[in-house]
């Protein structure tokens, strides 16, 4: 019963096994690609005999995504003995110790995929971050940029003569979202027009700006990883430790959001489109100080500019 228990939930592995694959690997699931089919298949006569072999081959590719050594003859003598109810070769001790064993190969190999991941995602937050503070040093040797204590740097591009918004604001915006190679990720062009989101939710270089331009002007922002998304990163082109550049057009202030100082991520999830790539900030509350969102720029996350 115990490994019966086992097989089955073999059938609920495969998101690990899928983490154990390398990226860009190939999945088996296009019937293109598959070998022909085996002439056992003729003898699959009705639902029986369809949902036991279907059962077969899903515990078999299982087995084969999280890349086990059996011994083929082995595997199916174990399900035969079984299912035809006869005495097992080893007894439920061995078995238990088997498994348990093999469970814990399981638990090993994914928290070795685990640290690798990890690790190549700190070298390339470094590595980004390094290029990040390059561009930034020389940026900011050019006309008409400021650099603020923070990091942050900004270059007025239209001057505005409005008013200024506040933490519990909502604004509307123009902008356009790039890394620092030129390569757009995200505007609010492609979200269909300008965009509404509460200031405090949105990542901290957006917030930390938008409370310094004037309704009406415009500004283009060099926002470094730490004012961002940090070293985690957002979606596949906003990688961990990128710098990131926005134009953002303040067009106005609507009313104060009701809550939005103390729930900016709720009420930025209900200002925002959700297009990935937008300004507004995630929930990791990596970016404190933010409302508990991160903000512009995530490719994939519903905020301005992953997780």
């Amino acid at each position: 019963m115990k490994w019966l228990l086992f097989a089955a939930s073999l059938c609920v592995l495969p998101a690990y096994a899928q983490d154990l694959q390398p990226s860009g690997s190939p999945q088996a699931s296009s019937s293109a690609s598959a070998p022909s089919a085996s002439a056992g298949t003729s003898t699959l006569k009705d639902d029986k005999d369809k949902l036991s072999y279907s059962l077969g081959v899903d515990i078999a590719r299982t087995l084969q995504r999280l890349d086990v050594d059996l011994n083929q003859q082995a595997l199916v003598q174990g399900l035969s003995d079984i299912l035809a109810k006869r005495s097992p070769a080893l007894n439920d001790q061995e078995i238990q110790q088997t498994l348990q064993g093999f469970q814990k190969q399981l638990i090993q190999k994914q928290q070795a995929a685990m640290a690798k991941k990890q690790t190549e995602m700190k070298d390339l937050a470094e590595k980004n971050k390094a290029e990040g503070k390059k561009f930034l040093d020389e940026n900011a040797k050019k006309a008409g940029v400021k650099t603020l204590p923070s990091g942050l740097q900004y270059k007025v591009e239209k001057d505005g003569n409005g008013p200024k918004p506040k933490d519990t604001d909502v604004v509307e915006t123009n902008y356009r979202g790039t890394l620092t190679n030129g390569q757009e990720f995200d505007s609010s062009e492609k979200n269909g027009g300008p965009v509404s989101f509460p200031v405090n939710g949105v990542i901290k270089g957006w917030t930390e700006a938008l409370k310094l331009m004037p309704v009406g002007s415009k500004w283009k922002l060099y926002i470094p990883s730490d004012l961002a998304y940090g070293d985690e990163g957002a979606g596949d082109t906003i990688q961990p430790g990128s710098t990131l550049v926005f134009d953002v057009e303040l067009l106005g202030i609507k009313k104060e959001a009701a809550g939005a100082a103390a729930a900016g991520g709720a009420a930025a999830a209900a200002a925002q489109p959700g297009a990935g790539g937008t300004p507004e900030a995630d929930s990791t509350g990596e970016n404190e100080g933010a409302g508990t969102n991160k903000g512009p720029g995530a490719v994939g996350n519903p905020s301005p500019g992953k997780k």
